[in-house]
């Protein structure tokens, strides 16, 4: 006997893209654990999802440019299609009560425009380390200089070995504090294939300064977006023309 043929679902009405922070102790969310979290809060809300067909529907929700594990964020973004149209504000408002303090929804605007993926193409960061100045400026400087650093990391695929120097677009170093015991590191990144951390940026500092980090990093993303070769500017996705 044939199997039955799943149900095609309508296409979306209205698609809307959002905006959210990962902060305090929500940043050491994994986006599987975000993501779980984001399907939780669209039923509790009783946003009027669009489903995908086939014989598993489930809601559409499209995700671009994840902040790694234990990075804390204020521009992360997602996109998500809806069977109804609906009032933007109130959906927001929903969200914002169904998401724990620290996933924090921050802009709900309508889709338009080209994919939202393509919108990312580069990221601020700031990097906050318990490192004086004194060390790791020169440490920045000598990075700044080279013309590749190769640094080797642990993907999906293995590990996997690539120049960490060619996404840096621009890299600023600090004294934060008045006795200058530690730094700030704010950093431009383009995103690449393979991608490019600001953590592999940090090993690569260290390696090109023989330096070891004792401590654990902070790492906050500022913002991503289209990127001004230019000014170095990053613009808003969810307000490109």
């Amino acid at each position: 006997m044939a199997r039955e043929q799943p149900t095609q679902q309508p296409p979306p009405v209205q698609r809307l893209r959002i905006r959210y922070a990962k902060r305090g102790r929500l940043r050491f969310t994994s986006h599987r654990d975000f993501s779980r979290a984001f399907e939780r809060a669209v039923f509790r809300a009783r946003v009027p999802m669009a489903y995908s067909s086939g014989f598993n529907p489930h809601p559409r929700i499209s995700y671009a440019g994840a902040a790694p594990t234990g990075s804390a964020s204020e521009a992360e973004y997602l996109e998500i299609a809806l069977a109804q149209s609906v009032d933007i504000a109130a959906i927001q408002a929903l969200l914002v009560e169904a998401l724990p303090t620290g996933l924090d929804i921050l802009e709900v605007v309508d889709s338009t425009g080209p994919a939202l993926s393509d919108l990312l193409q580069a990221s601020r960061w700031q990097i906050e380390i318990a490192v004086p100045a004194a060390d790791l400026v020169p440490a920045v400087d000598r990075f700044r200089e080279a013309e590749s650093v190769v640094v080797e990391r642990m993907t999906k695929k293995g590990l996997r070995e690539f120049d960490c120097r060619a996404p840096v677009v621009e890299m600023v170093a600090s004294a934060a504090g008045e006795d200058g015991s530690a730094t700030v590191v704010d950093l431009l990144l383009r995103h690449t294939v393979p991608s490019v951390r600001p953590d592999d940026v940090l090993s690569g500092i260290c390696a090109v300064a023989g330096l070891e980090l004792s401590a654990v990093p902070l790492l906050t993303r500022l913002s991503q977006g289209l990127l001004d070769e230019d000014t170095h500017e990053i613009s808003d996705p969810l307000h490109a023309s």
